[in-house]
């Protein structure tokens, strides 16, 4: 049974699934695009998805809003404007709510940057992954270092004061000192947040299909304690697996997904976890992942591709997978507020991790080890 006698903090995610191209390494549900975008179209069933779900979250404050992909600054500023004045014409927005824009260097524009940022949007992320010009051929991407570079310079230049770089390491053929160039050079750009990640080979990607040739597991540690140190020296502080910020940066939107906050997902494919304190209950939903099927289904029972209740395994299992991603942890009390449950609930298995030396454990937090963040993997698989 659960008991929440409050709600968690509520984001909004948006996905808009097209791409220039589909990358080698790509899980996510994009989409190449081959004709025309159907911009109007797509908002349009954007804004009904959102429709139907307004009764699960009526009333509730919306903190921060990301509206992620595919690329979503293919978009125009008119479609963003469209989109934008739909979502506070139907959501308790938060004033000072953070709004994410993931952008990619081939598509950034400075006028568009400028534009997007007068709307509303106040943080980009700028998937740059590289800025080895093999590299970035190896990996598929559509654009090269010195478009990544302009890339930045333009979302400074375009005002804002807030974004995040995607920087990726491990990768095909690459050595400990291309992987120390490429954090160098995103550090010199000034981003206020680094998203700092190994290349991982997904299920049902090209990648994984036909493996290129990595770094084995000692040189990809080696490049990111070296990263990790660089990172840490040019200020920017890690507080989770692969996020690192300057003081006061880190993404809220992220930190409230780390931290089992509730979440609406709107477009194709996107997910979503909302808690209903009349019902005493946690529900996951996920819409149609195909453009297609989406815009026409949208705001109908049909859009929705699955919906589940969580059981209590599910909650404290979840939970802990997204929590322990955080270097500091949480604070029990929060694990209480945001399950419904008490933290006996996963005494069991929270013994079992301090006893071989993941966490530290106290009556009022819980964090990983340097060995737990090291082996998280092993962690997370004692609460399953």
């Amino acid at each position: 049974m659960f008991q929440f006698t409050t709600l968690p903090p509520l984001s909004l995610y948006v996905h808009l699934p097209w791409c220039v191209r589909k990358c080698p390494y790509c899980d996510f549900n994009s989409h190449a695009l081959k004709d025309e975008l159907p911009e109007t179209a797509y908002i349009d069933a954007v804004l009904r998805d959102l429709e139907q779900d307004l009764p699960r979250i009526w009333g509730r404050r919306v903190v921060s809003v990301f509206i992620g992909g595919g690329t979503p600054s293919l978009f125009s500023p008119e479609a963003m404007d469209q989109l934008l004045s739909g979502l506070r014409a139907r959501l308790n927005l938060q004033a000072d709510a953070e709004i994410t824009l993931e952008a990619n260097p081939g598509t950034a524009e400075q006028e568009k940057f400028r534009e997007y940022r007068a709307l509303g949007i106040n943080r980009l992320s700028i998937g740059v992954q590289s800025f080895q010009e093999d590299a970035l051929q190896r990996l598929g991407r559509v654009h090269g270092r010195q478009e990544a570079i302009r890339a930045a310079e333009m979302a400074h230049a375009a005002g804002f004061d807030n974004f995040n770089l995607d920087l990726m390491f491990a990768l095909p053929q690459q050595t400990p000192a291309q992987a120390a160039e490429d954090v160098a050079t995103a550090v010199d750009l000034e981003p206020t947040h680094i998203s700092y990640y190994q290349l991982t080979l997904e299920p049902n990607t090209l990648f994984h299909a036909h493996p290129p040739v990595l770094p084995d597991n000692d040189l990809a540690w080696q490049m990111q304690l070296a990263g990790q140190q660089r990172l840490s020296e040019a200020g920017y502080g890690q507080y989770e697996v692969s996020a690192y910020a300057i003081a006061n940066r880190q993404c809220a939107h992220n930190l409230n997904y780390w931290q089992f906050g509730d979440y609406l997902g709107i477009g194709a494919g996107a997910h979503g976890k909302i808690t209903d304190a009349s019902q005493q209950n946690i529900t996951r939903l996920a819409k149609s992942r195909h453009p297609q099927a989406f815009m026409e289904t949208a705001g109908t029972a049909e859009s929705i591709q699955s919906e589940r209740v969580l059981t209590r395994k599910d909650v404290g299992l979840e939970f802990m997978m997204n929590a322990l991603r955080l270097n500091e942890g949480f604070d029990t009390a929060l694990f209480t507020v945001n399950t419904g449950q008490q933290i006996s609930l996963i005494d069991a298995p929270l013994r079992k991790a301090q006893e071989s030396g993941l966490i530290e454990r106290s009556p009022q937090q819980i964090r990983p080890t340097e060995k737990g963040r090291r082996f998280l993997d092993d962690l997370l698989t004692l609460f399953v």
